[in-house]
């Protein structure tokens, strides 16, 4: 009742519900109106004093549209109500099974945070920590905050605290919690590894937090803007040692459970955001000085040397980054961490960068060439990330293609430089550009970046660390180099890290970096830089480019694997691209030209008349497209290559390859030109030519190797490559001495490989005898660049007793890169039950680490009798498989694996019934892949349909005397 007047109850009544309403109304629009102010202010770094009650509201997410009510932790994004400081994280592993049989770690956390709105709840990122007492928070004078029961929210991974009280904008609190987590051998967050050594199994606690895991370690506002320092505590027993980003700041004892246990504390951390967070305890060793370790298994390290390739190509290559980014390395230490169970090939955590052993060590006795330049190209990728990546954060996971783009381009620049005799800058092409167009050309794919709000979920973020992220993004970023110039893409490239240093960005900020200096150089570029590579980075896919010399046209269009594919993707382009060509004649030097619309006349390009001249565009493979010609002068292209073949650049006349059996599968050419580009094969011994011819005969193989066209098709190839395998059997002194060069030795690799594969009698005696005399005097005198192709041929010709020889070799060697040689070599064998057999042990991990099973699992389908064995195991078991491997970005890969000679109506019904039965399931990150599967079904047995016959014939024709 309200003092001084009387009404009656009914006029009370309506006058009490008219008036909330219109509170009501106008709470509701206010608060609206303070979460996008809020959310504005914390987006440009600013403060904000409005309220936020998250009784009625949640955090705002820019650009969602999504209405502003709904409690925060139904929500996947946080925003920037609570905005981290500074971590106190101190973790105690307990490397024996507890009483339940599971290996746990103890934790600690303070959490610093400033508020910036007012709020009620603390919301956190905490997924499977188990809370021994309720979280406490204090303000900056270490008063509690009064709060009641925390809860946790399982699906977006949060740990709530409600409070009694508002927390206020501007002011500093601390989350303190306790917790348990289980060290699970599940390879993310803080997890177990294991390997045995000297007949004893030893426990290793370490890391993998990229995209979304570090919540599993301890609770944290895991996004990458919301950086923060660390102070990072670490407790193990005496015989371990303890790694972490920063070096240790003191080393203590105590007394735990009875037994002597070491405190290792570190130095606070800069700036950081939480996916690049990293400790090892482990009992390893190290080889290396104050400033690079680089750590492994003590066999590994101290025994057999493997860490020395490594710590040599390091020092340099951190060099050239200093160099190449105008800035002094950022941390005091750069500590590298080879892992015996790990995901991913390596992560590039700041002061700590943990790697597959693969990946990192390299033995000299029984690593391939192969090895040593994956060693060094992932060493450089990690290590060109510690500033661009770590110092300098994309905002959001919608830009990773930024981050890991970036990294897979320059890392041929830092890896050329540490071995400069290599030529290694050259190999981007096969691997990264030929590659991922495969990918690029279905209509599935999508494009580089996408718009914030989209990527929400762990799922969203991990389906974003595929070939698209990595291999396309290196390939526009090489491509954006050529066409400003190295020189000039660097001096962007400083300004940007200068001005965004331990802070985060969006890829737009690039552009404007690269547009100043292209403006202070007066650099002429009729478009500006954001207009020329938005067509590249906001829409899927590349073009093909026309050129006809008989009128000097040029034409775009949008290729696409399957000619009869719809493109639903809307695009603001319209799948028109700002083209950078680059051309040659017979008779003139490299020239370019801009197209930017569908078509133009270049009169440069008119080649009538001019007799037998021809022209090639796209040189050295710097522009992310393929090349289609007039039919007269892919003739006189074709020409050229059976007459003299030099005249043409190496990696040209591997592009021509490619270019026309992909053109051919779109049906632009016929397959029958697509074809002729192998003959002058008979002619070539560079490794970048053959390498595009298997790769682009691989197609063929999948398609008909279980199919009459095979036997003339094998014909062939035998007929091709014999000058190639005498070639190189004559350069090596009967395989004795291996070439000097890195191409020619993958040449030489080749030569054996394609000849015992396609049936050179010599290979595979030779395969048989060096794999017998190991066998008979367990001496391995097989040379480790010819080991994958002998390994394989004598399991294939052999029997059950080569197979368990080399599943014994497999479980007793200590080194990765010749355990994963063993592996695949056991997919070769012509027996499906041993094939099964291997499928059964790829689930089993006291056998095959889980990190192989997916790549142990392909491995069988590369054998043509183990296809339909590993489709029937992965249907069979894919609950089992999705439970285990669901969540990995490499997960993908067992879809396109299992489903590459997917060819038949049958299969492709198989195919859709498998998407159907395993709704429920799940699919994770692979949900994309299968999609991609499906498209590229219905795209081959159409292809096969229109093209068995035709193939068939070339290939009868081609090996006629």
């Amino acid at each position: 009742m309200a003092k001084g007047f009387y009404v009656s109850k009914l006029v009370a009544f309506v006058a009490i519900f008219f008036a909330i309403a219109a509170v009501a109304t106008i709470i509701a629009l206010a608060v609206v109106y303070s979460n996008e102010k809020s959310n504005k202010d914390s987006e440009s770094g600013g403060t904000t004093s409005e309220t936020i009650t998250t009784r009625t509201t949640s955090s705002f997410q820019p650009g969602t549209g999504s209405p502003a009510f709904g409690p925060i932790w139904d929500r996947y994004r946080l925003g920037k109500h609570l905005v981290p400081d500074h971590y106190d994280i101190d973790l105690r592993p307990v490397l024996t099974k507890n009483d339940h049989g599971l290996y746990v770690f103890h934790g600690e956390s303070k959490a610093h945070f400033t508020c910036k709105v007012i709020i009620e709840h603390v919301v956190i990122h905490s997924r499977k920590l188990n809370y021994t007492e309720e979280p406490i928070l204090t303000d900056a004078d270490g008063n509690t905050i009064s709060a009641k029961k925390h809860f946790l929210a399982e699906k977006t991974s949060y740990l709530v605290l409600p409070l009694n009280e508002l927390l206020q904008p501007g002011k500093k609190y601390t989350l303190h919690t306790k917790f348990v987590g289980e060290l699970a051998d599940d390879l993310a967050g803080f997890y177990r590894s294991e390997y045995v050594e000297d007949g004893e199994t030893k426990i290793i606690a370490t890391t993998q937090m990229q995209a979304t895991a570090a919540r599993k370690a301890f609770p944290c506002f895991d996004e990458p803007t919301l950086k923060a320092t660390f102070s990072i505590t670490l407790r193990h027993k005496l015989d371990y040692v303890a790694l972490s980003n920063m070096n240790v700041l003191n080393v203590t004892t105590e007394q735990w459970q009875n037994e002597p246990w070491q405190i290792t504390k570190f130095e606070k951390s800069p700036k950081m955001s939480t996916y690049l967070v990293a400790f090892v305890v482990s009992q390893f060793k190290a080889d290396g000085d104050q400033l690079i370790k680089i750590w492994g298994r003590k066999k590994a390290i101290e025994d057999e040397n493997q860490g020395e390739y490594a710590l040599n190509v390091t020092l340099p290559i951190l060099e050239f980054f200093e160099t190449y980014y105008n800035a002094p390395y950022p941390l005091p230490k750069s500590d590298q961490v080879a892992i015996p169970d790990f995901s991913a090939g390596a992560m590039e955590n700041w002061g700590l960068i943990i790697y597959r052993e693969t990946a990192l060590l390299y033995d000299n006795r029984e690593s391939s060439i192969n090895n040593k330049e994956r060693v060094l190209e992932v060493i450089s990728h990690e290590l060109a990330h510690q500033w661009f990546g770590n110092l300098v954060t994309i905002r959001w996971w919608n830009d990773l293609w930024l981050n890991e783009g970036f990294a897979s381009y320059v890392e041929y620049l830092g890896a050329d430089h540490a071995e400069p005799t290599w030529n290694i800058k050259d190999l981007t092409v096969p691997y990264d550009t030929h590659r991922v167009m495969a990918v690029d050309a279905l209509t599935s794919s999508h494009p580089l970046t996408s718009k914030e709000e989209d990527v929400n979920t762990p799922a969203e973020i991990s389906a974003f660390f595929d070939s698209i992220t990595y291999s396309k993004g290196a390939a526009v970023i090489r491509m954006l180099s050529s066409f400003l110039t190295e020189e000039l893409f660097v001096e962007g490239l400083r300004t940007y890290l200068s001005q965004f240093a331990y802070n985060n960005t969006v890829y737009t900020d690039l552009w404007n970096h690269l547009q100043a200096a292209i403006d202070k150089n007066n650099f002429q570029l009729e478009n500006k830089i954001e207009d020329i590579m938005n067509t590249w980075i906001l829409q899927m896919g590349f073009p093909v480019i026309t050129i006809d010399t008989t009128r000097g046209l040029v034409q775009q269009q949008h290729f696409l694997l399957d000619p009869k594919a719809v493109v639903t993707q809307p695009s603001q382009f319209n799948y028109t691209w700002i083209v950078p060509i680059t051309y040659i004649t017979r008779t003139s030097l490299q020239n370019h030209f801009w197209l930017k619309q569908h078509s133009d006349v270049h009169t440069p390009f008119d080649l009538s008349g001019q007799g037998n001249n021809w022209l090639l565009a796209n040189i050295n493979v710097t522009g992310y497209y393929r090349v289609n010609y007039d039919d007269g002068n892919w003739d006189r292209l074709l020409q050229q290559l059976n007459t003299d073949l030099s005249a043409i650049p190496v990696i040209n006349r591997a592009q021509i390859i490619d270019d026309a059996f992909n053109l051919a599968r779109a049906e632009i050419i016929n397959t029958t030109r697509a074809l002729e580009t192998t003959r002058f094969l008979t002619k070539e011994v560079e490794y970048m030519p053959w390498q595009a011819a298997l790769n682009s005969l691989s197609y063929f193989t999948q398609m008909f190797d279980r199919t009459e066209v095979y036997g003339p098709m094998k014909a062939y190839m035998k007929q091709q490559v014999t000058p190639l395998f005498d070639y190189f059997k004559n350069k090596t002194n009967d395989w004795n001495i291996r070439p000097a060069t890195l191409q020619d030795q993958y040449s030489e690799i080749n030569a054996v490989s394609m000849a015992c594969s396609y049936g050179i009698r010599e290979c595979g005696e030779l395969a048989t005898r060096l794999f017998n005399l190991w066998k008979n005097s367990n001496v391995n005198g097989i040379h480790p660049n010819l080991r994958s192709a002998i390994y394989c041929e004598a399991i294939a010709r052999g029997g059950e007793e080569e197979w368990n020889f080399a599943l014994e070799q497999y479980r007793n060697t200590t080194n990765a890169q010749e355990a994963d040689k063993l592996r695949a070599g056991l997919a070769c064998s012509k027996e499906p039950w041993i094939l099964n057999r291997l499928l059964e042990f790829s689930l089993d991990s006291t056998i095959i680490r889980k990190q192989d099973t997916v790549s142990t699992i392909t491995n069988v389908v590369n054998n043509v009798i183990g296809q339909n064995l590993a489709w029937d195991f992965v249907r069979a078991n894919w609950g089992k498989i999705y439970q285990q491997f669901g969540g990995s970005s490499s997960f993908g890969n067992l879809i396109t694996g299992v489903t590459k000679r997917f060819s038949t109506e049958f299969e492709l019904y198989q195919l859709k019934q498998f998407k159907e039965d395993n709704q429920d399931i799940g699919f994770g990150t692979a949900i994309r892949t299968l999609d991609q599967a499906i498209e590229r079904t219905e795209a081959n047995a159409r292809w096969v349909n229109q093209n068995k016959a035709i193939v068939q014939e070339w290939f009868e024709a081609a090996v006629k005397p």
